[in-house]
């Protein structure tokens, strides 16, 4: 017994240390860590339990009969982080390229099962090459096994893809369908076809990073959820955000105790937002005024940049807030900011963290590429994740909300349970110029002098319809505050709001729009 411990413990030690000591000289010289380094920044020390680690491919021909490594090139196991359960999957660029073959697969699919069974978060470590070509097609059906893994996990468990290295193909189907996307700039990659594909189908010569970089899909493509400068941040932020998170969809994220008293009135939020409509301001500052200790986390944050989808806490509660953003594009809605808030929306609801969102939209972005873009279909996915949330909703309108913009952004008429106004919000089917241009059309025309008239029913519009209590009148907003009493109005409305319960009629699933 003795001699088989001593033989077994000699092996394990092998199996951490590498088969091939040039394959980690090779890795490090990228900048990059070993998969057994990233678990460890990942998670806890000393809380990592392997599973499979003497899991060793069976397949023949090529010369994979020759070169069996243990893992088959995927670490795979749970640990914790904070002292809650996280389940983790690590590709091993050193075996194959990190390359997924049927063992390979075999010992995901595993991982992914007990996390789901066990409702705890799964957190995979991307640095592969995709499918194992010398197995064929039984490479591709661990593909297959993963997404469907990836779907029936999806709003059960929190799901975290961290980009680490290449993911090509089919490969990259997997991280778009988890809940966050991480990437590190200059050594991470994704796309369907590579650089030397589309130069030889289309004629555009591009290299891998501005196809497929960090940059490109946290700001452009949208894929990526975050983008970092190097691995050790990456992963202390994966932490951090999985501090936000639940384990499962039936647990409610963890709460902490912090200084940042309740009743903190804040005098800056009164000078922070101009009572001018047309001037813009950072929504980012509001933000930092109302919630715990000014800190938040940003979701795709360089994408879209229009409105701001962010987790933080008020009174130690997670919240999820949407917020337009002023500062780019007057904060109005296009088919990315729909798009983003939406998916933002839908994650929210589905770990029940509430919603709080903050308005000031000027409406729609209109033009010919919106709407041939599919606009209608694109806000009409935001409109539907609100409508379809059961979490606490709260609104609150800081200055202008017009048209159908006012209404998708979570408007009491969709269901937000409380609706609060600031003293200089406009409520309105449109902008005081533009609706007293179409209502007093004929007035203006037939006016001596029509500018001025036209002024006199801008002046009329406004009094009459959008004075800062109209729709409190209405029972539209249930009450206007006073500013800096923001956060101790959300926090009293939170806790309120706390034991909410509703339920969606009976259904095997909705049909949003796509």
């Amino acid at each position: 017994m003795r001699s088989g411990v001593e033989e077994l413990s000699s092996l394990k030690r092998q199996i951490a240390e590498g088969v091939d000591a040039s394959a980690t000289a090779r890795q490090k010289a990228k900048g990059k860590l070993t998969a057994r380094e990233r678990i460890d920044l990942l998670l806890d020390e000393d809380s990592f339990h392997e599973v499979g680690q003497l899991r060793r491919h069976r397949a023949t021909g090529f010369g994979l009969e020759a070169k069996r490594p243990h893992t088959d090139g995927v670490i795979t196991g749970w640990g914790t982080v904070d002292g809650r359960t996280v389940f983790v999957y690590a590709h091993d660029f050193r075996i194959f390229g990190g390359a997924l073959g049927e063992a390979h697969a075999a010992k995901i699919h595993k991982i992914m099962d007990m996390a789901i069974a066990a409702g705890a978060p799964l957190v995979s470590l991307n640095d592969g090459a995709g499918a194992r070509i010398q197995e064929g097609v039984s490479a591709l059906a661990g593909y297959g096994g993963i997404f469907q893994r990836n779907t029936a996990a999806s709003g059960v468990i929190p799901q975290i893809s961290v980009m680490l290295g290449p993911c090509a193909g089919g490969a990259a189907y997997s991280p778009a369908l988890t809940d966050f996307v991480f990437m590190v700039r200059h050594t991470s990659q994704m796309f369907i076809t590579g650089p030397d594909v589309v130069k030889a189908v289309t004629g555009e010569d591009i290299t891998h990073n501005g196809l497929g970089g960090a940059d490109v899909h946290a700001a452009t493509s949208g894929v990526a959820h975050f983008a970092y400068d190097d691995e050790q941040s990456c992963l202390a932020e994966v932490r951090y955000l999985l501090s936000m998170l639940p384990q499962n969809n039936r647990q409610e994220p963890p709460r902490t105790s912090g200084t940042d008293p309740t009743d903190r009135a804040s005098q800056v939020l009164l000078d922070l937002v101009p009572a001018d409509g047309n001037r813009p301001y950072d929504m980012g500052k509001v933000i930092e005024e109302i919630v715990d200790d000014g800190e938040y986390l940003q979701v795709h944050e360089h994408f879209a940049r229009n409105v701001i989808c962010a987790l933080t806490r008020l009174d130690g509660q997670v919240v999820g807030i949407v917020a337009n953003q002023p500062q780019v594009l007057a904060g109005v809605l296009d088919i990315e900011a729909s798009e983003k808030a939406a998916r933002f929306v839908q994650m929210c609801d589905a770990f029940n963290i509430p919603l709080v969102t903050l308005l000031d939209v000027p409406g729609f972005l209109p033009g010919v590429g919106q709407e041939h873009g599919g606009i209608i279909r694109h806000g009409a996915k935001l409109l539907y994740a609100y409508c379809d949330a059961t979490v606490p909703r709260i609104s609150l309108i800081l200055r202008k909300a017009y048209g159908g913009a006012y209404i998708v952004m979570d408007s009491q008429s969709i269901g937000a349970d409380l609706t609060y106004a600031w003293p200089t919000n406009e409520i309105a089917v449109m902008g005081a110029e533009g609706a007293a241009g179409v209502v007093f059309r004929r007035q203006i025309a037939e006016a001596d002098d029509p500018e001025a008239m036209r002024q006199k029913m801008v002046k009329e519009y406004k009094a009459e319809l959008m004075h800062p209590y109209y729709a409190a009148e209405r029972g539209l907003v249930d009450d206007v505050i006073d500013p800096a009493d923001t956060r101790a109005v959300l926090i009293d409305s939170l806790a309120m709001l706390r034991t909410k319960h509703a339920d969606l009629p009976s259904r095997k699933h909705g049909n949003p729009p796509q």
